[in-house]
């Protein structure tokens, strides 16, 4: 039995706003390109039968991003949200992508995924009907605090976990649980969340702690730390 293809789909809709810049993040330059050129030059090596990013109805700045990828690359309009937009992608892939079929979705933001966790998630997914996920354990101790920002609870960190993206799931299971979300009006922050709230259980995989996702412009500056230091590994 053959595996299933993979597709890819880039959210690419947001504005940014906490960043401040005068545009979008994802279009900020980093390293020589711009931050979604760098992500989208990480996720080529999937080897997926179509990248899928979505824009702002608006956009004025993709015309200038000239990533060069062995992935045939197309685009589409994203929503308001995040899940719209994602649901939007899925129909643009939708007369290619079988059912069975595995989608990552990947943050625009999030330019220094590595290679060997996109690899590690790919077969995490393979094996979990669910889909599976990147996320770190939670290291520092977590305290719950009030209106007032004083603290009321110390939250035990052992099986906590912080969300990271690619989330990669069967194009049918994703397509029903995020039509479902926004069928009854629940804003869900991630794939998985969707899922979660149709009664599955997706697999967490161990990322990278220089998987960032840029939303302050120090993270910026420090993920061309990260790529610098990748890419001074790997040569």
């Amino acid at each position: 039995m053959s595996s299933p293809r993979v597709f890819v789909v880039v959210p690419a809709a947001g504005r940014g706003m906490r960043f401040g810049a005068s545009r979008p993040k994802q279009y900020l330059p980093l390293a020589g390109a711009t931050v979604i050129a760098q992500t989208l030059r990480r996720l080529d090596c999937l080897r997926a039968r179509a990248i899928a990013v979505g824009l702002a109805p608006d956009d004025t700045y993709w015309a200038a991003v000239r990533p060069t990828l062995t992935t045939p690359l197309l685009t589409f309009v994203g929503g308001g949200e995040r899940a719209l937009t994602v649901l939007n992608g899925l129909a643009a892939l939708g007369g290619e992508a079988a059912s069975g079929d595995l989608v990552f979705v990947h943050d625009a933001a999030r330019p220094c995924v590595r290679e060997a966790d996109l690899r590690r998630l790919h077969e995490a997914a393979l094996e979990s009907p669910d889909g599976a996920l990147l996320a770190r354990p939670v290291a520092d101790t977590v305290k719950r605090g009030d209106a007032q920002r004083e603290v009321i609870a110390t939250v035990d960190r052992r099986d906590l976990w912080l969300a990271q993206t690619p989330q990669v799931f069967r194009f049918e299971r994703l397509y029903a649980a995020l039509s479902a979300a926004v069928a009854a009006n629940e804003l869900v922050t991630d794939e998985a969340a969707a899922v979660e709230r149709m009664g599955g259980h997706p697999r967490l995989v161990a990322g990278s702690h220089d998987n960032l996702k840029i939303t302050m412009p120090e993270d910026l500056a420090l993920a061309e730390i990260y790529l610098a230091q990748q890419d001074s590994r790997s040569g």
